[in-house]
């Protein structure tokens, strides 16, 4: 459903935000040992966040990535998904045809469409400060 560039990001934002709520920040390298991504491929998917005002990128010696703790509640996944992907998912065929609306749709257009449209919701009402506290409690997990 999402990239997995998207799935990188999503990954290393509730990592950068677990580390922010103990005051700490994180490297390309660690968040790319922890959600198991190219140290590359992350420095890139980290820019798009940065540049999409998600997290913070701090230069030095003690730099990293980081995330103001008072915003970690207010940043929605959408935001990560838009970020990264795009709306795409929102508007995309479920069958990936170029022509697919309401006057002209794919066999699964109907089902799809109401998929799509939980997706967008949960998206849009999941918080990351959700995710990150459901890691931290043990709830679920980002790495077997």
């Amino acid at each position: 459903m999402f990239s997995k560039a998207c799935e990188y990001g999503i990954k290393a934002a509730i990592f950068i935000a677990i580390n922010s709520y103990e005051g700490r920040r994180v490297s390309p390298k660690e968040i790319a040992e922890e959600i198991n991504s190219p140290q590359a491929f992350t420095a890139k998917i980290l820019q798009d966040l940065v540049r999409n005002n998600i997290v913070f990128s701090i230069k030095g010696a003690h730099g990293g990535f980081e995330l103001d703790k008072s915003q970690i509640s207010k940043i929605k996944i959408a935001q990560i998904v838009k970020a990264i992907d795009g709306d795409k998912i929102y508007n995309g065929c479920g069958l990936g045809l170029e022509t697919c609306d309401e006057n002209h749709p794919c066999p699964v257009h109907d089902k799809f469409k109401s998929v799509r449209d939980e997706l967008k919701y949960m998206l849009e009402t999941t918080s990351l400060e959700e995710l990150a506290l459901n890691i931290k409690s043990g709830a679920s997990f980002l790495k077997v």
